[in-house]
């Protein structure tokens, strides 16, 4: 017996197909090429990058370093006679040190007996030293030179000289009325008995210089 329209479940059906295959899903689909869909990807799998929001309990990325984060230095100073090395504001490592035999002052001349004052760098490792190891400071500095060339203690042509071996990363000129050959060494922390330099432990030079790269920022304080 065949059944009219109305009865027949094949309307129902029809509009029930219809009404799934629409399309009205959680995500948006997008075509590919021809006939072939796929659905948007997530926004946090786009570019591999995880732009997922935090969410309670669930750490985000750490931050990578900037380079000026975790750059080391050594700060020096002279008051408390203590060398400490960073490795950016992390402290790893604090020495006794000894000095000039006049230490007091900044150092303005060659043969004062002080230790100079300021910001340096290291531009020398000598491993060979008689001192035991050593590490070259590029004082006199800018800050130095020009103090000293204002005041008429060296001449245009050795500010020259010295600016022209800084601007080049080497040690300025050791042989100018300010003096030069600063170092912190070895051989003892003991006493103020160098003839500016900074003195350490052998050991703890010896630690120290493994740790120091040629260009480390020397900060040294009154």
């Amino acid at each position: 017996m065949s059944l009219c329209y109305r009865c027949s479940p094949a309307p129902f059906c029809l509009m029930l197909l219809l009404l799934l295959g629409s399309g009205c899903t959680d995500q948006p689909r997008v075509r590919e090429s021809g006939t072939k869909y796929s659905s948007i990807p997530p926004l946090e799998q786009v570019a591999g990058e995880d732009r997922s929001p935090s969410r309670p309990g669930v750490p985000a990325s750490r931050k990578t370093p900037m380079a000026s984060e975790v750059r080391p230095h050594i700060l020096i100073n002279k008051t408390k006679r203590r060398l400490e090395f960073y490795r950016g504001k992390e402290l790893v490592r604090a020495y006794d040190i000894g000095l000039g035999f006049s230490p007091n002052g900044d150092k303005v001349k060659e043969g004062d007996g002080k230790t100079p004052e300021g910001k340096y760098a290291i531009v020398v490792k000598n491993p060979k030293s008689k001192f035991y190891l050593s590490l070259g400071l590029n004082y006199p500095n800018r800050d130095d030179a020009t103090g000293a060339l204002m005041d008429g203690r060296i001449t245009l042509e050795q500010f020259n000289a010295i600016d022209h071996a800084l601007s080049n990363g080497k040690p300025p000129p050791w042989d100018t009325p300010l003096g030069g050959e600063i170092f912190i060494h070895g051989h003892g922390a003991h006493a103020d008995w160098t003839r500016g330099c900074i003195a350490l432990r052998d050991a703890d030079v010896q630690e120290l210089y493994a740790m120091v790269e040629i260009g480390t920022e020397v900060v040294i304080l009154p």
